[in-house]
């Protein structure tokens, strides 16, 4: 009989015990893991299925290890004690960290004065004086510097958005120049405001702007204007008339800043006050109009908040996207009449969700944890979305509102209902009437505004100052634990162009020793212009992930399909970011067009 050496006796004995403590050292930090899932496209077998109404498409929510989850629940950071003004608009810059900041010429005066030797003419009671204040800033996020920025024309309760080319575009606003375009690009070392006072044919105050899948924009209601209209449309300066907005005013309005959305089959989702429909924006033809959304009132200044929520993009046929809108909150109809006498009504405290690709969708009701009334809602780059600011009593308008809601919400789209919302850590500022939040390229909040007066009133001694400090609110992702596991993407889009519907590569760099391709999603997000908790343009789009290629030395490449058409995503900046296990990367613009 022959005879080995001991070493190769033991040899199997030492493997079969190495890898039994492997397996136990990964159950103990990875304790709910589940078999590998292929990606989509690589095998129907492996995939899936999310169905509703009939309909089903690819998901890869299901992932190989759980999400990082703790008990965190978000922290707040004073990040400037005097931001000049007053934020009652906000928007970031493209390709930088950088927020435009505005409030109503009409307002001031504010804290903050242009640059020596340069002023406006600001009409007052009797006649033209002399201003030299600002009431524009560009605002640093990782500094805190403040740039003042000269504006001529009042964007009091205007709309806004971000053009395929980057500019900043602000519609309407207050007084005789309502009908004015304005437009603000570069801004690298000197920002100018190009102005086009009757660029509008209707005037448009407390109306909504949304860019469309041309480039253009269309601009829905406004004060006493039951219509809309397309800027940046070549040929077309056309008052069309919308019966909804007609239909649904009432004693407090409680129409204005209509929601609207950009549906993935290129129709526009218009909400006014309870009711709901979709327009065709080449045709002009309603074609579609959905349930009631009963309970009250929910745009301003009843002002519910709202969202498209994350569109998911594994399927490739564009044809079968769906899109869902959520909206929250609000007011009673005859709660802002009660406010001008001094009796504050309990904001709503109930949400609506609907799928507005599916014609016999009703409205799915939930609860959130408190009433809020002028909250603002944002998409994390994560998928979730935040609820922030406002307040739990009364409406929107000149002291109109009490008892702040200072607990932000985090909204999960993909849980059970009546297990999504969760309450975070609150902030011990109010930010009620004119206050703002926006999405940060680091994954944080910028948190500014409130002014519930009809003008600045600085003072200790009032219940609700006018707020010009500015927070920053860290989400559950910024959790001290995770940080290891925080990807940053390595590749560099500046300057190059995405192309719909082609395969691009995205480096980035993860110090985990494996990564596994389905506890990876990416995901481009369009920041919205945001005012009176209307976030006019947000979009956030998962993307259909490819291939996952471990390049070494903690790089890794994934590949990535392009939103196919600009339906599905309008031409324009968007953050880039790359989620690991719930866990997003610092986001990175990339244009596409």
């Amino acid at each position: 009989m022959a005879s080995y050496p001991k070493s190769l006796v033991l040899l199997p004995l030492t493997l079969c015990i190495f890898y039994i403590t492997s397996q136990l050292w990964h159950r103990q930090y990875y304790p709910h893991s589940r078999p590998l899932l292929k990606y989509p496209f690589d095998d129907d077998s492996n995939t899936n299925q999310d169905c509703d109404d009939g309909s089903c498409f690819k998901s890869r929510d299901i992932l190989e290890n759980p999400d990082y989850e703790d008990e965190f629940k978000g922290k707040w950071e004073l990040a400037s004690e005097n931001s000049g003004i007053s934020a009652m608009h906000i928007i970031l810059f493209p390709n930088t960290n950088k927020a435009i900041m505005l409030d109503a010429v009409s307002l001031g005066p504010s804290n903050v004065r242009l640059p020596v030797g340069i002023y406006r003419l600001n009409p007052g009671a009797w006649q033209k004086y002399v201003d030299y204040r600002a009431l524009a800033v560009e605002y640093d996020a990782e500094s805190a510097a403040i740039r003042p920025l000269k504006i001529l024309t009042d964007t009091w309760s205007s709309s806004g958005g971000l053009s395929a080319n980057g500019t900043v575009v602000i519609s309407g606003g207050w007084s005789g120049r309502g009908r004015s375009v304005r437009y603000l690009s570069g801004c690298y070392h000197a920002c100018y405001w190009k102005e086009h006072h009757w660029e509008l044919s209707a005037k448009r105050w407390f109306s909504t702007q949304h860019i469309l899948p041309d480039g253009s924009f269309i601009v829905v209601g406004g004060r006493r204007e039951f219509s809309y209209e397309y800027i940046l449309k070549e040929g077309k300066r056309i008052i069309y008339d919308l019966p909804i907005l007609n239909e649904t005013t009432n004693p407090s309005e409680n129409n204005l800043y209509p929601f609207v959305f950009l549906s993935t089959d290129g129709n526009l989702f218009i909400f006014a006050n309870d009711r709901s429909i979709l327009l065709n924006p080449e045709t002009n033809e309603i074609l579609h109009v959905f349930p009631i959304l009963r309970g009250g009132s929910r745009n301003y200044p009843a002002s519910a908040t709202s969202a498209l929520l994350p569109i998911k993009l594994q399927d490739p046929n564009s044809n079968a996207i769906r899109a869902e809108v959520l909206i929250c909150g609000g007011a009673k109809p005859e709660a802002g009449v009660l406010a001008g006498k001094g009796e504050f009504m309990n904001a709503l405290q109930d949400c609506g969700r609907i799928e507005i690709t599916n014609k016999s969708a009703t409205w799915q009701r939930e609860m959130m944890p408190s009433p809020r009334v002028m909250g603002e809602m944002l998409l994390l780059p994560t998928g979730d979305v935040l609820i922030i600011n406002g307040a739990k009593k009364g409406t929107a308008g000149w002291n109109f509102a009490t008892d702040p809601n200072t607990t932000p919400v985090l909204y999960e789209p993909d849980d059970q209902i009546n297990e999504r919302f969760s309450e975070l850590t609150p902030t011990s500022k109010p930010r009620m009437c004119h206050s703002t939040s926006v999405v940060l390229p680091d994954g944080k909040i910028l948190v500014a505004g409130s002014n519930p007066h009809s003008r600045y009133n600085l003072t200790s001694g009032s219940k609700y100052p006018t707020e010009l400090r500015i927070e920053k609110f860290y989400p559950p992702y910024f959790e001290e634990s995770f940080a290891s596991y925080r990807p940053s993407i390595v590749s560099k889009f500046k300057g190059k162009m995405v192309k719909y519907g082609q395969n691009f590569v995205i480096q980035f760099k993860l110090d985990e020793l494996e990564v596994s391709s389905n506890d990876l999603k990416v995901t481009m997000y369009a920041p919205p212009f945001t005012t009176h908790g209307v976030s006019m343009g947000q979009r956030l789009l998962v993307l259909a992930t490819k291939e996952l290629i471990d390049v070494g030395s903690g790089i890794f490449q994934v590949s990535v399909m392009a939103p196919p058409t600009a339906k599905i995503a309008p031409p324009s900046f968007y953050l880039l970011f790359v989620v690991y296990r719930q866990v997003p990367s610092p986001g990175t613009w990339v244009q596409i067009g």
